[in-house]
């Protein structure tokens, strides 16, 4: 916490898709998931340029807000999280962050 208030935190994705159609059923079975726990989209969306390093084709960022770092966890950790993310192993490359500001 900064002077009492609770620190937001926030979860950071990159990712490649090779089966959209699995990748499909994973967006599917998150929907409307993170806004049960306090969490809301920064950004979806294609990466549109390398400005530096190296990056994958077809690369995608998602970036998700909580109030709290417990609450991005609890998101990510509840079991309709874990359910969907069966559908998404095999189906995209991804990295996941968590960061607290």
């Amino acid at each position: 916490t900064h002077k009492g208030c609770p620190m937001p935190a926030f979860i950071v994705a990159t990712v490649t898709v090779s089966d959209t159609d699995a990748f499909g059923r994973y967006a599917a079975g998150i929907a409307g998931l993170a806004e049960q726990f306090g969490g809301h989209y920064v950004l979806r969306g294609p990466v549109t340029e390398f400005l530096e390093g190296e990056g994958v084709a077809g690369e995608r960022v998602v970036v998700l807000q909580f109030d709290t770092a417990e609450a991005a966890r609890a998101f990510y950790r509840c079991e309709q999280y874990q359910e969907a993310k069966r559908h998404r192993d095999g189906a995209a490359a991804l990295t996941m962050r968590l960061l607290e500001a």
